[in-house]
C-alpha cells in the first residue's frame, strides 16, 4: 500500500528546488505556480525576498490577535508566560514555513536556517495562527545590513518591555514593528 505521508517530504523538496530555480537571481521574479502531484495543491511563488531582512509586506502584512488591546496588556501578554501559552505547535509552523519557504523562492531550503517568525510578536499581541503574520526569517544575514533574526528578537523584546512600562502604547509599538522591526525602536524615542 502506497504510504502518501511519506513521500510529502521527497515532494516537497522537489517543489522547494523547482521554486528556488524558478527565482534563482531574480529579486522581483514573476509569480510561478508549482503543482504537488499528491495533493494536487498550488504553491506560488510570489513573494519577494528584496525587503529582507522584512518581509514582503504583500505576503506578510502582520495581523493582531484580536483578544489583545491596550486595556487588556496586563492580562494577556505583561503575564509571564503568555507567548508561551498562545504559541502554535511545531508541526503547524513547520509545514507552513515549507509552503513559505518555497513562495519566498530562497534557494537555500534547509528550514533549520528559518525561523518561522510572528511579524507581528506574541509578545506586543500578534496573531498566533494567521499565515498573514507568519514568515520564513531567516536565521543568517540576507542583505547588506548585516541584521538577523537575533536583532530581530531583540528588537521585541525592548518594545515589549517599554509596553509592559507603558512606556510606549501597544497599538503604536505594534505599528512600528510591522513598519519597519530595524527603526521601530527610534521611531518611538527608544533607540
Amino acid at each position: 500500500m502506497l504510504r502518501t505521508h511519506r513521500l510529502a517530504p521527497a515532494v516537497a523538496t522537489v517543489v522547494l528546488a523547482a521554486a528556488a530555480l524558478a527565482t534563482a537571481g531574480t529579486a522581483h521574479a514573476a509569480p510561478a505556480r508549482t503543482s504537488t502531484a499528491h495533493t494536487g495543491a498550488t504553491l506560488d511563488v510570489s513573494c519577494s525576498q528584496a525587503y529582507l531582512p522584512l518581509p514582503d509586506s504583500a505576503c506578510t502584512p502582520g495581523a493582531t490577535n484580536p483578544d489583545v488591546t491596550q486595556d487588556t496588556i496586563d492580562s494577556t501578554i505583561c503575564v509571564p508566560g503568555y507567548s508561551t501559552s498562545i504559541r502554535p505547535s511545531t508541526s503547524y509552523t513547520n509545514r507552513l514555513k515549507v509552503q513559505q519557504i518555497a513562495q519566498y523562492g530562497y534557494a537555500d531550503t534547509n528550514t533549520a536556517d528559518y525561523e518561522e517568525d510572528h511579524f507581528i510578536p506574541l509578545s506586543l499581541g500578534g496573531n498566533p495562527t494567521d499565515p498573514n503574520n507568519l514568515w520564513p526569517e531567516p536565521r543568517y544575514s540576507a542583505d547588506s545590513s548585516g541584521l538577523t533574526s537575533t536583532d530581530k528578537d531583540t528588537v521585541e523584546y525592548k518594545l515589549y518591555r517599554a509596553v509592559c512600562n507603558h512606556q510606549v502604547s501597544l497599538v503604536p509599538a505594534q505599528q512600528a514593528v510591522a513598519t519597519n522591526w530595524t527603526t521601530a525602536l527610534s521611531v518611538l524615542g527608544l533607540g
